[in-house]
């Protein structure tokens, strides 16, 4: 697996070098950038698409929760590991979904368990991703309508795989490894799906429930959802897991 490519963002000059210092000893990462604000932190983030961010909380022209929410929106894939002092912020950490939570002054020791399963997650991605997904069984189709630029177009229901936000759009995943885009929203598509067919995981994720291969421990409060048939997954909250697993029961 490649280096993996990581963005550091803090306003204290000794803070990101600390930081920086860190993540060169774990070894496995690329430091693709370093923000002193939160508008260099979106800047440099469009243009290097880490696949990690270690921020601060308190930054200046835009604080690290809100520069979470405009980067999930573009990628909520990306890996968010909030580094402050104030404890306070870990409800809005929890908002975000962060990967992990770490307050200063934290200890070697602690960065190192966390850059260490991130390591871990990533590599675990990128086997399965290299396995030739499955081809889904063929079910009595059931029509979805799309909007998009073009026009309109139809999809059968049971070939969505997984619909989610990406690049500030709502992008749907079928069976075959078909991508779409469409000028629908998230929450207007969830609105129109049946329940017993979709389930939204996350606010950027709703995923086909009879497409549902396994589910495992992703970050602090998030768990990671496997598909069958694409090697796309997504996440989904502790809350909302068990409502999922209510449904199974």
């Amino acid at each position: 697996m490649d280096d993996i490519r990581i963005l550091i963002a803090d306003d204290d000059d000794g803070m990101r070098l600390i930081m920086r210092r860190f993540v060169e000893k774990a070894g496995g990462f690329q430091i693709v950038g370093e923000a002193k604000d939160g508008r260099e932190l979106i800047r440099l983030n469009e243009q290097t698409h880490p696949q990690v961010i270690l921020l601060d909380v308190e930054m200046p022209v835009m604080t690290g929760v809100e520069c979470a929410r405009i980067i999930q929106d573009i990628n909520p894939k990306t890996i968010l590991v909030f580094a402050t002092a104030h404890e306070k912020y870990m409800g809005d950490a929890f908002e975000v979904y962060a990967f992990d939570y770490l307050l200063k002054p934290f200890r070697e020791q602690r960065v190192m368990k966390t850059l260490a399963l991130i390591r871990s997650r990533l590599a675990e991605e990128a086997e399965e991703r290299a396995v030739k997904p499955e081809t889904p069984r063929n079910v009595a189709p059931r029509k979805l309508m799309l909007r998009h630029k073009e026009g309109v177009s139809f999809v059968d229901m049971e070939d969505i795989l997984l619909i989610q936000r990406e690049e500030r759009s709502t992008v749907l995943y079928l069976a075959g490894g078909e991508r779409l885009v469409t000028s629908d929203s998230l929450s207007e598509l969830d609105e129109r799906l049946p329940d017993d067919m979709f389930f939204r995981t996350h606010k950027s994720y709703v995923v086909g429930l009879r497409h549902i291969d396994s589910i495992t421990p992703y970050g602090r409060w998030t768990y990671v959802v496997k598909l069958r048939g694409t090697t796309h997954d997504a996440l989904v909250t502790a809350e909302r897991l068990e409502i999922l697993q209510k449904m199974f029961a």
